[in-house]
């Protein structure tokens, strides 16, 4: 008789919210709606997510982006900002009075214009990845 092996159940969990395709959860949280269903806002003011998805139930509260968004604005912003820089100083070379005038304003507007939507992208991408923050759990007291 041989001895019967263990094996660890490894099926995911469905949840009970919906969960689109990757692609569709980055895109719809680009244009600062829920990412698992599409409806309603993503953003409860400027940076702040809503702790729940009124249409949907999704818990994007528990979604933590942290400092990804900031992080990839500032990439992005460079990979903007730096070559039209470097661009308009060989076409033209204007004073560097003249650069700051008008790069740290324009640097300025397009990061402040790309933070939430990196934001709402990068909470699209946790999610349909199911990288949630996991509730507390209540404290068993005195033993």
């Amino acid at each position: 008789m041989s001895a019967a092996r263990w094996e660890p159940d490894r099926t995911v969990p469905v949840p009970p919210w919906p969960v689109p395709p990757l692609a569709t959860a980055i895109g719809r949280g680009l244009l600062g709606r829920c990412p698992a269903c599409g409806h309603r806002h993503l953003f409860n003011g400027f940076l702040r997510v809503v702790p729940e998805c009124s249409a949907c139930g999704t818990p994007l509260g528990l979604v933590r982006a942290d400092d990804a968004p900031p992080y990839f604005t500032v990439l992005i912003t460079g990979h903007i900002i730096v070559p039209a820089l470097i661009i308009v100083q060989n076409y033209g070379n204007p004073s560097t009075l003249m650069l700051s005038a008008i790069f740290l304003p324009l640097t300025l507007f397009v990061a402040l214009g790309l933070m939430r939507p990196v934001k709402g992208g990068t909470v699209g991408l946790m999610l349909s990845m199911g990288m949630l923050k996991s509730a507390p759990r209540p404290d068993p007291g005195p033993k």
